[in-house]
């Protein structure tokens, strides 16, 4: 079902982020979990690579960055907000709704938004200490894409 990866390097955190965003399609979901410095930046960065992003910028205080990659790619740090309600009451319904690929970092602050099916990366570690990372797919779609890795 779900995949771990021992990760020992940034250049292998953002391997793993790329080879994760190839797999992804149109309407796709990845909620990111770890502590600070864990290396969800890093993932996201490889990610939006492989979708043609040569700059990922951090959404730490605008909450959502767009790219206009095909489809297009959203950025989401939730991080800074409260609960649910700011993250719908800056549009998140219509991101969702807009068939592109969502990265969602510090997913666990808005448990109640993520949808039912989706990618959760799990990142343990910080510093310069090895990280664990687990890939837990949520609905057939995932399941396949953690099978292709």
């Amino acid at each position: 079902m779900g995949r771990v990866f021992v990760i020992g390097s940034e250049a292998e955190m953002l391997s793993i982020g790329k080879r994760i965003g190839e797999r992804l399609e149109g309407g796709a979901f990845v909620a990111l979990y770890g502590s600070l410095g864990a290396g969800k930046s890093v993932f996201a960065r490889g990610a939006a690579q492989a979708l043609g992003v040569t700059r990922l910028t951090s959404p730490t205080f605008t909450i959502v960055q767009e790219y206009p990659t095909t489809p297009a790619l959203y950025h989401f740090d939730a991080y800074r907000l409260a609960d649910e309600d700011e993250l719908y009451a800056i549009g998140f319904s219509d991101y969702r709704n807009a068939n592109g690929i969502l990265l969602m970092e510090w997913a666990n602050l808005v448990p109640g938004a993520l949808p039912k099916e989706r990618l959760d990366v799990r990142i343990e570690g910080a510093g310069d200490a090895p990280r664990t990372v687990t890939i837990l797919p949520h609905g057939s779609v995932y399941e396949k894409l953690v099978e292709s890795l």
